[in-house]
């Protein structure tokens, strides 16, 4: 039996990262990739992991990256998006820079390595596309995420969409729904959209701020279980094309499914008065 080899974006550290390294150990080649490789020192000591340098939103690292891996393994079998980012704020706040950039990293980066893979599994007879999300792609559920709220919603529907043209050539598509998870920094790496001068939104950020930064670490998830729900899908042991992993993404999945939208708009916006 050949063994199997998986393309994962967004190596360099959290879910990425943790996803290489299960994969290596099952025994499967890695391509991991990350923006800058040359600062990378633990994947580096498996000898079935293979660094690649890859930002997602450059179309040209895109395509060596892809070629490169092919031509080091010979045939990928699943590729992960994990690669993303997030940006929070009030909309009007917004620079043109950071609207352009979330939509490049978590929706334009996916589409370009969809775009390049896809010859090669046509060549190949199939794979799979296992793109990373949130519940924040099937649901609001935090006040001034309207930027990664519509990256996260436009990848569901990127997703749902291929699922036509590509079932046909025996391509795969799964969609991972995760929340938040212990040891992702995803606090941290927030950019925060900011006007000095524009105080209506102040007490608003400061609930959310409040909020993110306070979380207990007990109500976040073991991240293991976001890597085991994608490497059930990898390995076929699941065939669910959306996997909601967490507790909070189903309780809030459960509430919008059970009331109107606008009632549970209103539930959400209540908790930030």
């Amino acid at each position: 039996m050949n063994k199997k080899t998986i393309f994962i974006t967004g190596t360099s550290s959290g879910l990425g990262k943790l996803t290489a390294i299960h994969f290596a150990k099952l025994g499967w080649n890695v391509a991991a990739t990350m923006r800058t490789p040359e600062k990378e020192t633990e994947l580096t000591a498996y000898d079935n992991i293979k660094i690649f340098k890859l930002d997602v939103t450059n179309v040209d690292q895109v395509n060596s990256a892809v070629n490169d891996a092919i031509a080091t393994f010979g045939k990928i079998d699943v590729v992960v998006n994990n690669a993303g980012m997030g940006s929070y704020g009030a909309l009007e706040l917004a620079e043109e820079s950071t609207i352009d950039w979330q939509f490049a990293v978590n929706v334009r980066g996916p589409i370009n390595v969809i775009r390049k893979f896809l010859p090669h599994f046509r060549e190949v007879g199939g794979g799979m596309f296992i793109n990373i999300s949130s519940f924040m792609g099937v649901t609001t559920a935090v006040p001034l995420g309207s930027l990664y709220n519509m990256s996260k919603f436009a990848l569901e529907g990127l997703t749902e969409g291929l699922y036509y043209e590509l079932k046909q050539l025996n391509i795969e598509l799964r969609l991972i729904e995760q929340g938040g998870s212990k040891g992702n920094n995803f606090v941290h790496s927030v950019i925060w959209n900011k006007n000095e001068n524009i105080k209506a939104y102040n007490d608003l950020e400061n609930k959310v701020g409040h909020m993110m930064a306070s979380t207990p670490e007990d109500q976040l998830d073991d991240p293991q279980t976001i890597v085991d729900a994608i490497a059930a899908q990898a390995t076929g042991e699941s065939n669910q094309f959306r996997t909601l992993v967490g507790e909070a993404g189903k309780g809030l999945m459960a509430l919008r499914s059970s009331v109107p939208i606008e009632q549970y708009l209103e539930t959400i916006a209540s908790n930030y008065k």
